[in-house]
């Protein structure tokens, strides 16, 4: 049976999740009657915690508005949403001084956290990139990020229960590599061990990830965000487009992410560097080309469309409305 004391902070806790808690809620979640709630109330005033009597038919207890914060009580779920929260935001730009309020905010977090947790966040923290496009994340399951992110770290093997996008299901072992957050979604890239080919999951199509023994060694090159973003280009679609334009890296990344094309030099470019135009080959996969006309067209850049054919009836087929849309006006 919980000690008393125990209970007294379970009841903090849930009051500072909000609201008003009626006593006969709180004795079912702490397991007690009516009346030790009350005492346990008693127990809180007498801490200086600001804890308001609500009367009525909806009535109970709850934390006193505008009163200095209390002591944070954080579950490890909670503390994890905190920070990767607080991660997010620093990815995004969200600063104020040079320190800024979300690194002293984590850190303040980190040092009252108990050590297991402490450092298994950290462990998460440090397997964690974000791309170009923080978005506004779905919410992964605390535990699967876990495990992953201490596989990750540790450099073991992990199975995996995963559902692709056509519902088929499997379990694969996977060397993951670290975990990427794009976009508003969270994926994990690594070695599908089975095909020995790298590959990148949707954590929120995993159903379960279990550590394995064993270790293995990350390959050298590209970081987890870069794996990631290459793979979206590369991944199988409807249509395969090959383009050559003439033009420099930065205007062609402008309105070509890496997330959507590949790019290579089309001829030598002995001493040139990404500021000086040149013809580049440009590659991609496209479930539906009719987004591709107004792309080119904003390039303002000399193209040539190698593949396929469709796209270059569609280029014409704008060119021809624009240039009727010219003359009517």
């Amino acid at each position: 049976m919980p000690r008393p004391t125990g209970r007294v902070l379970t009841l903090l806790e849930l009051l500072q999740s909000g609201g008003t808690r009626t006593v006969a809620e709180l004795a079912d979640r702490l397991g007690v009657e009516g009346r030790t709630v009350r005492r346990y109330v008693d127990h809180l005033i007498d801490l200086d915690v600001p804890v308001e009597s609500v009367r009525g038919r909806y009535g109970g207890y709850r934390l006193a508005p505008g009163y200095r914060l209390p002591p944070l009580m954080l579950s490890d779920d909670e503390a994890l949403a905190v920070l990767l929260g607080l991660a997010a935001g620093h990815r995004s730009g969200l600063t104020t001084t040079e320190r800024t309020a979300g690194e002293t905010a984590s850190a303040k977090i980190r040092r009252v956290l108990p050590q297991h947790i402490a450092r298994r966040l950290d462990t998460l923290l440090e397997a964690l990139a974000f791309t170009d496009q923080p978005g506004e994340f779905d919410a992964p399951n605390a535990g699967l990020l876990l495990t992953i992110a201490d596989a990750v770290r540790h450099r073991r093997p992990v199975s995996i229960r995963y559902t692709d996008r056509d519902g088929r299901r499997s379990e694969r072992t996977l060397h993951a590599y670290g975990i990427v957050a794009h976009a508003g979604r969270w994926y994990v890239t690594g070695k599908d061990a089975r095909i020995g080919e790298d590959r990148t999951f949707r954590l929120d199509r995993i159903a379960d990830a279990r550590t394995l023994p064993g270790s293995f060694e990350t390959p050298m090159g590209p970081g987890p965000a870069q794996r990631v973003l290459s793979g979206f280009a590369t991944a199988e679609y409807r249509h395969e487009v090959t383009l050559r334009i003439h033009g420099t890296v930065e205007q062609i990344r402008a309105h070509l992410p890496i997330s959507v094309a590949n790019l290579e030099e089309h001829e030598s470019a002995a001493g040139k560097d990404r500021a000086t135009e040149r013809w580049l080959r440009v590659e991609l996969r496209a479930e539906r080309l009719d987004w591709l006309p107004q792309v080119l067209a904003a390039l303002n850049r000399p193209f040539v469309i190698e593949r396929p054919d469709e796209l270059r009836d569609l280029v014409t087929a704008l060119a021809d409305r624009l240039t009727s849309y010219a003359r009517q006006a």
